[in-house]
């Protein structure tokens, strides 16, 4: 073969061309780990190029030649390289990673923070983006928010240092970027490393049949006899829950409730020590007093004193609840066992799971059988179709990352193509647990006018299906489903001219408004009628079981509102900090929490160390959102309520104010457009049945 034959068949990067696949999604099976590091020092190299082009602009810089190009980035290519190849690295880190790809990430962290800080640090770019903001001509409002957003941007990463300033905070966010990472890879590494191994039947006493199957399946995978039990959620739960070895579940809380914090290389107490301190000396170098002050001048809540009032009305208004539902379960765990019994942390879901069956009876279990996973992905995007006339059809002809992901366009109610959307629904290695919502591609209008549309994907940590039983999900999975969904729906909607402010890019505690409303439909008996059939006899959930769903809708909700109070006051209580945190992780995570706390606390467990939406997943000093949220998802669906839960007219308000609009226009702005008027914790506590 000549040269001339060697370089025509010589392997082009699948991310420096056009991907020639439905619409133009991830070729991922033309995807080497190679590929990454090339497609992102290249796009660096484009970056820089375009940035060049900007601040040499002869021109007088204009909204047009010098904000939207800043936005795009995307210079003579239809698309950003950078942002191509990211949302694809970032996706396989949280789901299907490996130490290849793991070692990558730390060799590219310290290199792409650099390039951001080039970036926002770059004195002529900055310089004509302040000239436009204080000379612009008469914007939408929609080009008003960019401005303003750009402008902001670059003086909250430090454009208004002196050069000594620059230098101390590109310092400062490499290092965080690292360590963020390695938060993240440590505690994935622990909690795959664990096993529980049960080789004796007795042991498995109380536990279910489809957490036996699970485990069993697990054990087999692995070429091992026996169950294998592991911290994965569908795994862990329920053998928490009904396991009666007391001991077994006492070694399994403690294995999930010690990560992190053992005299190993995956032990993050020195690094959460570290990032909380990066952020204080980043925000007070910036101008600001606490980490906190810097978050909140972009949220709803505003200030920290709005933060702890929330918490605080929470406390006041659910904490007495919650010690009555507690003394509840305790005094149930002495009746069966004993005056001298004393309830434990890994007893707390086993005799609460009792007391819900002694006044409901009423448990995951019975109702698993009605929710098949096939059946309940025909609920929710059956529930997408009768709220906004969008419908789903799988197209197995667009590539995925791994065999368990399905993929689907959405077709808008006229039948024109709405966007793809991809779902990743069970465990395996390499995947972080929990569940979220991410994008391969946003959406925005192009300088062709062309609306292009979004490619969003939810990835979760479902039950697995076995070689005897489909996938059989838990109300509690159904929820969770709901949840990312009501962010993918964000995504999906998406119908602004700039990618910065599409779909999800809003403020942090007005985007769990989405999600945590789609929940709302899940103990909807019209809702559950159209998917809730016993996957062997077809039979739908009875009504007696829909009505004891109803009825223990409110199980424990205080205690639960508690649970999550205690988690914003310990993230408070980090990132309001003036000075040097130099405290013990440990004891100083048990005080911090302690006014939210009606449990009994170990000392030698700790959540900091795993607790990734604080350290390492965006919500830190904003973990208050999700109560915040709660508010406007209870209030937003009364609306619904009152029209009717299927009302299409109440859905397209929804649609068209909050959904399509993304970070466009003040959140405030965009809900009392939806809803008339502002949110009141009233319905928030009406569904509680919390009484003030």
């Amino acid at each position: 073969m000549n040269e001339k034959n060697v370089e025509t068949t010589q392997r082009i990067n699948p991310f420096f061309i056009p991907y020639n696949t439905p619409h133009n999604t991830v070729p991922f099976d033309k995807i080497k780990t190679e590929d990454y590091e090339e497609a992102f020092l290249e796009g660096i190299r484009r970056d820089n190029e375009e940035i060049e082009k900007i601040i040499n602009d002869p021109e007088v810089p204009t909204f047009e030649n010098t904000i939207i190009r800043v936005d795009t980035s995307k210079g003579e290519h239809y698309y950003d390289l950078l942002d191509r190849v990211s949302n694809v690295f970032s996706c396989m880190m949280s789901a299907e990673t490996n130490d290849e790809l793991d070692a990558l990430a730390q060799k590219l962290s310290p290199i792409l923070t650099k390039h951001a800080n080039d970036i926002k640090l770059n004195e002529k770019l900055f310089q004509r983006v302040k000239y436009v903001y204080d000379h612009h001509r008469e914007l939408t409002p929609e080009e008003a928010m960019l401005l303003e957003t750009s402008y902001d941007g670059f003086v909250r990463s430090g454009a208004l240092l002196d050069e000594a300033g620059k230098e101390k905070l590109r310092q400062l966010t490499e290092e965080a970027g690292v360590l963020t990472l390695q938060f993240s890879q440590n505690l994935l590494k622990e909690n795959k490393a664990y096993e529980l191994h049960i080789t004796d039947e007795k042991d498995l006493d109380g536990l279910p049949d489809t957490a036996v199957e699970a485990a069993r399946m697990a054990a087999k995978e692995k070429k091992q006899d026996g169950w294998l039990f592991t911290l994965d959620f569908p795994s862990y739960s329920p053998f928490m829950t009904y396991a009666n070895n007391r001991a077994l579940r006492r070694q399994l809380y403690m294995a999930k409730n010690t990560e992190c914090i053992h005299d190993n290389s995956e032990n993050n107490l020195d690094i959460c020590k570290r990032l909380v301190n990066l952020r204080r000396e980043i925000a007070q170098l910036l101008g600001f007093d606490t980490y906190a002050d810097y978050v909140l001048k972009h949220r709803m809540a505003g200030n920290i004193n709005n933060v702890y009032k929330l918490l605080n009305d929470l406390i006041d208004a659910y904490k007495p609840k919650a010690i009555e539902e507690v003394a509840e379960i305790e005094r149930l765990a002495k009746d069966l066992e004993g005056e001298s019994f004393e309830l434990e942390p890994w007893d707390f879901s086993y005799y609460s799971h009792k007391l819900q069956m002694q006044k409901y009876d009423l448990d995951a279990e019975m109702l698993r059988p009605y929710f098949q996973l096939d059946k309940v992905i025909d609920g929710v995007f059956g529930l997408a179709t009768k709220l906004y006339g969008i419908t789903f059809k799988e197209n197995k002809d667009i590539p995925v990352y791994h065999p368990d992901v399905k993929a689907y366009e959405v077709f808008d109610e006229d039948g024109s193509y709405l966007a793809v959307f991809y779902a990743d629904f069970h465990p395996r290695k390499g995947k972080q647990g929990g569940a979220w919502m991410t994008e391969f591609q946003g959406q925005w209008i192009d300088h062709k006018r062309n609306n292009v549309r979004p490619h969003v994907s939810v990835v979760m940590n479902f039950t697995k299906p076995t070689d005897e039983k489909p996938a059989l999900l838990t109300l509690g999975e159904v929820e969770t489903f709901l949840h990312e969904f009501g962010h993918s729906l964000h995504g999906l909607f998406a119908n602004t001219r700039f990618g910065s402010l599409s779909g999800t890019n809003v403020w942090w505690d007005f985007v769990e408004l989405p999600s945590q409303f789609m929940e709302n439909f899940a103990i909807e008996k019209e809702f559950l009628r159209t998917f809730a059939f016993h996957y062997q006899t077809g039979e739908a959930l009875p009504d007696g079981l829909i009505e004891r769903i109803v009825k223990s809708r409110n199980f424990m909700a205080a205690y639960a509102c508690m649970r999550q109070v205690s988690f914003g006051l310990l993230d408070m209580a980090y990132y309001t900090k003036k000075d040097t945190f130099t405290d013990d992780i440990i004891p100083f995570e048990k005080e911090a929490w302690k006014p939210a706390i009606v449990t009994k606390q170990l000392p030698d467990t700790c959540m900091t160390v795993q607790f990734s939406h604080i350290m390492a997943g965006g919500y830190a000093a904003g973990y208050y959102s999700y109560k915040w949220a709660e508010v406007l998802d209870a209030d937003a669906f009364s609306a619904f309520k009152e029209e009717g839960i299927f009302n299409r007219e109440t859905a397209r308000r929804f649609r068209d104010n909050i959904l399509s609009k993304g970070g466009t226009e003040h959140p405030m702005t965009l809900y009392k457009r939806f809803r008339g008027k502002e949110p009141s914790i009233d319905a928030l506590l009406e569904r509680n049945g919390i009484k003030r």
